[in-house]
């Protein structure tokens, strides 16, 4: 599709903000308003259609989709996205390393524990570890207490936290990128651990490499939304 517009704009709504296209209020895919929470997320928006040349590039709008699938998927239904969410936590990667003894036992246990422990501290939960990959159930309180956590959420920050999840195999690494000040490239780095470990031992691959950038770059991109969300306008 041709660009078909001059430049967008941002301006406050009842309940947010949006963004128009000379001079017409953007809608998600589904048709519904597409307002947001916060100026900051508006022009976030804004910038990826700004940043549009000749020919419009679906591919390049990732914010805007974000936002259109917590509006028209998310926000219908929380307790079902709380749902979907959930299992991260249950299957945390953090949670099951391999057997005492091994090598990368010692590598899990010092870039796993810190996050581990400090999410049962800020959240209030205990972590079941286990070795190998056998199934380890944790605990119901912890699974309820991680359900009220998530049932806190905003639809925007449940799909930032949802995307990270399911990026890093893990609840526990996502609701880390929320706090202040996080270094996320530790944080991806902790959570790949495992393909890194291997990609040291046996060298890069191309291909590998190209996925593991781009899962970083999702990664960055959903905690982008969270934050987005939090800025005072």
């Amino acid at each position: 599709m041709r660009r078909f517009y001059k430049s967008p704009e941002v301006g406050a709504q009842a309940g947010g903000w949006q963004v128009s296209l000379d001079g017409r209020a953007l809608k998600t895919q589904a048709g519904r308003s597409q307002i947001v929470p916060t100026r900051a997320l508006a022009e976030a928006i804004a910038a990826e259609w700004d940043a549009q040349g000749e020919e419009l590039d679906p591919a390049t709008f990732p914010m805007r989709d974000m936002v259109d699938y917590a509006i028209d998927q998310v926000a219908p239904d929380m307790d079902a996205a709380v749902v979907a969410v959930l299992p991260y936590g249950d299957t945390d990667t953090l949670c099951y390393r391999a057997a005492d003894g091994e090598s990368f036992r010692a590598r899990q246990d010092e870039a796993w524990e810190p996050i581990l422990s400090a999410t049962e501290a800020r959240e209030g939960v205990r972590f079941v570890r286990a070795s190998g990959v056998l199934h380890a159930p944790q605990p119901v309180a912890t699974r309820e207490r991680l359900n009220a956590r998530l049932a806190t959420f905003d639809p925007f920050t449940l799909v930032a936290v949802h995307n990270m999840a399911a990026i890093n195999a893990s609840l526990c690494i996502a609701l880390a990128a929320l706090e202040d000040d996080v270094d996320l490239d530790a944080l991806f780095g902790a959570a790949n651990l495992e393909e890194d470990w291997q990609a040291i031992q046996w060298g890069w691959d191309g291909d590998a490499l190209a996925r593991r950038d781009s899962r970083l770059a999702g990664f960055k991109l959903a905690a982008e939304l969270a934050r987005l969300v939090r800025q005072p306008d």
